[in-house]
Order: structure tokens, then C-alpha cells, then sequence
């Protein structure tokens, strides 16, 4: 497969059954990682640009269970006004500001997990560097083919949108 350059300096890479992408943010590593580790933080910018995200649960503890649905609430967005799609994550280990390995996982607004989708294991390092922070997120999937699924869905470009989100979010609570 080959290597994915999406707008925005998100850098992407599949190799196998692993997909890596990067981005460095302007913001040190608690304050990226305090994004990410708390319920309120996250709803405000997790999800692309134009979607709303709603935490109906929010456990950042190993085996804790965050379940989440982001609707679409941009008009522009045509076919994707008003679609909803719902995730659940179960923490695996967390060691804060270094870590953070969840399983994700496609559910429908109950949270009952959509037969077909991938399982996908997440491991999201925060890096510090003078004073920025790298986060490098790393999802393993069962196959190359899954990957290749959710690429052609434009998983590199809504990631890519959500992290423009998230810089925006930090530099607002700095």
C-alpha cells in the first residue's frame, strides 16, 4: 500500500495491517493528552469538522467503556447532514501523558456493535518535543482489505479534520 499524504500535515502510512498517522501540535503533552482524557474536552473537538460529538458514557480507566455518537450538523455537508455514527472504545491501558491503547469499535446509537465493521486497536502516543507535542496514532486492524475499506471512506481525511479541530481547541484553552 502505498504512503498517504493528507492536507494539514497529517502524515499517513499503512504497512500491513497497520495503519500509523501523524501530527505535531504547537501545545505541550498534558494539555494534548488532557484533551483526549476527559469528556468534556473531547466532545468539543473530536470529530470532523462540522460534526457534533455526544459522550453518553466516559470511563478513562483500563477496561473503562467511552461510547460516543457524532451527528453531522453542517448543511453543506449534503448526503452527510444529519448522519449520525456511533463508536465505542474500551480502554486497555492508559499511562498518562505517554499513552493511551483503546479497542474501537462501529455501534449503532444503543451502542450494539454494526456486524461487518472492523475492530480496530489504537495506540495513541504523545511525544514531546521542545515544547510540542507529536501525537502518533497507530491502528492495528485484521487485514490489509480493512484498512483499504476504511481509507476509501476517508478515514485520513476526517482524521485530518478532527486534528485541525483539535488545534483549534487547544490553542482556545491554552
Amino acid at each position: 500500500m502505498s504512503d498517504h499524504k493528507a492536507a494539514h500535515s497529517v502524515q499517513a502510512k499503512a504497512e500491513g495491517k497497520t495503519l500509523v498517522m501523524e501530527r505535531s501540535f504547537e501545545a505541550p503533552r498534558e494539555l494534548v493528552f488532557k484533551a483526549f482524557s476527559e469528556s468534556v474536552h473531547l466532545e468539543s473537538w473530536w470529530g470532523p469538522k462540522g460534526w457534533q460529538t455526544a459522550n453518553s458514557r466516559f470511563e478513562f480507566q483500563p477496561d473503562g467503556v467511552w461510547l460516543y455518537c457524532m451527528e453531522c450538523r453542517d448543511e453543506n455537508q449534503g448526503e452527510f447532514y444529519g448522519l449520525k455514527s456511533c463508536g465505542k472504545a474500551v480502554f486497555q491501558e492508559i499511562a498518562a501523558p505517554e499513552r493511551i491503547v483503546y479497542t474501537d469499535l462501529f455501534t449503532d446509537q444503543e451502542g450494539n456493535i454494526v456486524p461487518g465493521m472492523p475492530e480496530i486497536l489504537i495506540e495513541v502516543k504523545f511525544l514531546e518535543l521542545n515544547g510540542q507535542t507529536k501525537l502518533v496514532t497507530s491502528s492495528q486492524f485484521s487485514s490489509p482489505e480493512e484498512i483499504q475499506q476504511l481509507l476509501d471512506k476517508g478515514m485520513v481525511e476526517g482524521f485530518s479534520s478532527q486534528l485541525d479541530r483539535l488545534e483549534d481547541y487547544l490553542k482556545a484553552i491554552r
